[in-house]
C-alpha cells in the first residue's frame, strides 16, 4: 500500500490519544511536555550546546504529535545563537491527521501560537519526505513519512543529537530493529548525543555495540529510569555523509556570496530559498526581466503525474508534487483549483484504475469521477507574474546582458562567488553537452473572456484553465529548432485539443483577440530534472572509465568545487522549482538532506555520463 496508513487512534478518558494498534499512549500522563524537556532536550546538553555551534540537527525516531519538535522550537526561540539554525529531522510511519494534531496540542497552551505554525503547514498524507521551514525563526522540519526499515536507510543526515521516542520496544519492535543502531552511528555527527525514555536491554546494548556510550538516569514521572549518552570519540567511525556527492565542498556560511544564472521560476525559487536560510545572492538574466522564457506564460498549472506502480520515479513525482502544493499555499497570485483529468484513451483509463486500486495520496487530493477519470483536489492555479516580486525581494538582479562567467575562478562579471548555480535552461547545452539536453517548444493560446470565472482547470494530456477573465490552452510539446516562435500549426492543434476539453472556449475565442506564446523547455532522455553538482568530466573519464568493460567503479564522483546545475524541469517546471531548490539549498549549506538518497540519486546531473560510459557511447 503507497499511502502511509493512519494510527488506530483513540482518546483516553483523561483527552490523551492513544495508538490501539500498541496499546501505547503518545505522551506521559504526568506531563508530556515536562517528561519532553527532561528526557529529551535536558538529557541531550541542550540549550547549552546550541552555544557551541551556528548549525545544529535534531534527529528524531517516532514524531507523533509533534511534541518534541515544539518543545525543541520553544527552547530554541529562548537560546539560539546569533545566525543559527535549528534542523529537526523526524521519521514517522503512521503519521496523524491535522485535526487529530490540532487536539493532542491543545493540552499546551503556552506552545499556541507554534503549535498553530505547525498545524496550518501540516503535510499532506503522503509517502516520502516532507521538509517545512519558518526562516524568520531559522528552523526547519524534515519528515520522513514511511516504514523505518524503508526511510532510515535512505536519508542523508549527520545528527547532532538524536531523540528515540518510538512506542515501547516491547509493544512496537519494527521501531526498535537490531539493523537500527549501525544506521543511527552512521548518521551521527561527531560525539554526537542521544536519549530516549527506555532502559530496556537490547536498546542499551544496541547502542552500546555501535559506539555509544550510554547510562541510566533518574526517570520522569512513573518512569523510574531512563536512557542518555554519546558517541563515543574513541569510535573513528567513518560517517555516513563522508564520501556523498552532496556534502563533499565545504558548506556555505551567512557570509559567502551565490550567484544564479537564470531567471526563470527555478532560478528565482532558489534565489529566495538561499536567502531565506541566510546566503547574499546575486541573480543573472541574459534578458531584460525574469520569466521572459518557458517560465512567463500568464498562468501555470501545478498537478501530478501518478504512476500505476510504486516505483522510485513515481515516489519522487508525488514527493515533488506535494512540496509544491506546500510552497505555493501562501504566495500572491496562485488559487487553489480541483483539476479534471479525463483519460486521452483505453491504456491511460487503465492506468487511472490502477492508481485509484493503490493510491498515493488521500481523498483530499485524489478522487475517482464519473467516465474513468481523476479529480486532483486542491492543485494549483499560478499567475507567474504575481510571484517576481516576492521570490526575488531582497535580491540583487541583474538583467539584459550575458553574464561573463569564469568556471574555473567561480567569478561572474570578475566578482568572486562561493558557488554558482546555472538554472539557464537549454542555455546549459552549450555548457554541458553531456547532459544531452533536448529542447520541447511549448506554445499556448489564450485570451481574455468578456465573463470571471473561478479557478477552473481540465486536463487530458493537454490542459484548459481559466481564472478571472483570463482563458487558456495548451500546451504543444514538439521538437525544437532555433529560437521560440508561435506558429498556426500549434495553435490548431491546441484548438484541436481544447475542443475535446471545453469547445464553448474555442468558440467563444473566434470572437475575442486570441494571443499565443511559446517557450523553449529543457528536457533529458529519462524525463528527470537536472540537480545538483556539476561533475568534473575530465576526471570523471578517468576515475570511472572502467564501466566501459563493465567493471564495478566504487570511488565518489569527481565534482567542479561550487558548481551547481539545475535544468531539465520540461514541462513541469513550476511543479519541480520548490522541491530543487530545497536541494540544492541543502547541499549548499551542508544541511540534511531534504529527500531520499533515491531521489537525490535519479535527479543527479552525472547520471547521464555514467549510462554513456557503460553503453560505451563516450
Amino acid at each position: 500500500m503507497r499511502l502511509p496508513p493512519r494510527p488506530n487512534l483513540v482518546w483516553t478518558e483523561d483527552g490523551l490519544p492513544k495508538d490501539s494498534r500498541v496499546d501505547d499512549i503518545y505522551f506521559s500522563r504526568d506531563d508530556g511536555l515536562s517528561e519532553t524537556q527532561a528526557v529529551f532536550l535536558a538529557a541531550s546538553g541542550l540549550p547549552e550546546r546550541w552555544a557551541e555551534t551556528q548549525n545544529f540537527t535534531i534527529a528524531e525516531l517516532g514524531f507523533g504529535t509533534g511534541l518534541n519538535f515544539l518543545a525543541a522550537w520553544s527552547l530554541w526561540r529562548e537560546h539560539r545563537a546569533e545566525q543559527g539554525w535549528l534542523h529537526f529531522v523526524s521519521f514517522e510511519g503512521f503519521p496523524l491527521d491535522r485535526q487529530d494534531v490540532t487536539q493532542a496540542l491543545q493540552h499546551w497552551p503556552e506552545l499556541k501560537d507554534i503549535a498553530e505554525n505547525l498545524v496550518s503547514a501540516w503535510p499532506d498524507r503522503a509517502a516520502g519526505v516532507h521538509k517545512l521551514a519558518w526562516p524568520e525563526e531559522r528552523i526547519s522540519l524534515t519528515l520522513h513519512i514511511g516504514e523505518i526499515g524503508e526511510s532510515l536507510p535512505r536519508s542523508r543526515l549527520k545528527a547532532d543529537a538524536w531523540f528515540l521516542d518510538g512506542f515501547s520496544p516491547a509493544r512496537n519492535p519494527e521501531m526498535w530493529n537490531e539493523a537500527l543502531w549501525p544506521l543511527l552511528a552512521n548518521r551521527s555527527a561527531a560525539e554526537a548525543s542521544v536519549a530516549t525514555f527506555t532502559v530496556a536491554g537490547a536498546v542499551r546494548r544496541g547502542l552500546q555495540s555501535v559506539g555509544f556510550a550510554v547510562d541510566k538516569h533518574p526517570g520522569h514521572g512513573r518512569k523510574r529510569e531512563r536512557l542518555s549518552g554519546y558517541l563515543s570519540p574513541l569510535q573513528n567511525r567513518e560517517s555516513q555523509l563522508s564520501k556523498s556527492e552532496a556534502f563533499r565542498m565545504q558548506p556555505i556560511s551567512n557570509r559567502d556570496q551565490i550567484g544564479i544564472i537564470g531567471g526563470g521560476i527555478g532560478g528565482t525559487f532558489l534565489a529566495q530559498r538561499l536567502s531565506a536560510r541566510g546566503a547574499r545572492v546575486k541573480l543573472f538574466d541574459s534578458s531584460d526581466r525574469p520569466f521572459s522564457g518557458a517560465s512567463g506564460n500568464p498562468a501555470a498549472l501545478v498537478m501530478p503525474r501518478l504512476d500505476a506502480a510504486d516505483t522510485s520515479v513515481a515516489r519522487l513525482l508525488i514527493e515533488a508534487y506535494v512540496r509544491a502544493l506546500s510552497a505555493y499555499q501562501d504566495l500572491p497570485g496562485v488559487s487553489s483549483v480541483d483539476v479534471v483529468h479525463r483519460p486521452r484513451d483505453a491504456k491511460e483509463a487503465d492506468r487511472f484504475t490502477k492508481v485509484l486500486e493503490d493510491p498515493p495520496l488521500g481523498l483530499e487530493r485524489l478522487e475517482a469521477i464519473a467516465g474513468g477519470g481523476l479529480l486532483h483536489k486542491g492543485a494549483r492555479l499560478v499567475r507567474p507574474a504575481a510571484l517576481i516580486d516576492v521570490l526575488l525581494e531582497g535580491i540583487g538582479s541583474f538583467y539584459g546582458e550575458v553574464p561573463d562567467v569564469d568556471l574555473d575562478g567561480r567569478t561572474i562579471n570578475g566578482d568572486q562567488f562561493s558557488a554558482i548555480v546555472f538554472a539557464s535552461g537549454m542555455a546549459l547545452a552549450d555548457i554541458a553537452p553531456w547532459l544531452r539536453l533536448q529542447g520541447r517548444l511549448g506554445q499556448v493560446d489564450y485570451y481574455n473572456s468578456e465573463i470571471d470565472a473561478p479557478p477552473f482547470a481540465v486536463a487530458d494530456g493537454h490542459y484548459a484553465i481559466a481564472d478571472e477573465k483570463l482563458r487558456l490552452w495548451g500546451a504543444s510539446f514538439e521538437a525544437a529548432d532555433g529560437a521560440a516562435a508561435v506558429s498556426k500549426a500549434a495553435r490548431e492543434s491546441n484548438g484541436t485539443a481544447l475542443d475535446k476539453l471545453n469547445p464553448y472556449w474555442l468558440a467563444e475565442a473566434r470572437n475575442a483577440k486570441l494571443q499565443s506564446r511559446a517557450g523553449i523547455r529543457a528536457t533529458t532522455p529519462d524525463r528527470l530534472p537536472v540537480i545538483g553538482a556539476m561533475p568534473d568530466l575530465e576526471a570523471l573519464l578517468q576515475s570511472h572509465g572502467g564501466l566501459r568493460t563493465g567493471q564495478t567503479v566504487s570511488d565518489s564522483v569527481p565534482v567542479k568545487p561550487g558548481l551547481f546545475l539545475l535544468t531539465g524541469f520540461g514541462s513541469r517546471g513550476f511543479t519541480w522549482a520548490p522541491w530543487a531548490a530545497d536541494l540544492i539549498t541543502a547541499q549548499l549549506f551542508g544541511d540534511p538532506l531534504p529527500t531520499s538518497q533515491e531521489s537525490f540519486d535519479l535527479v543527479t546531473p552525472v547520471r547521464q555520463v555514467l549510462r554513456d560510459l557503460k553503453r560505451r557511447k563516450i
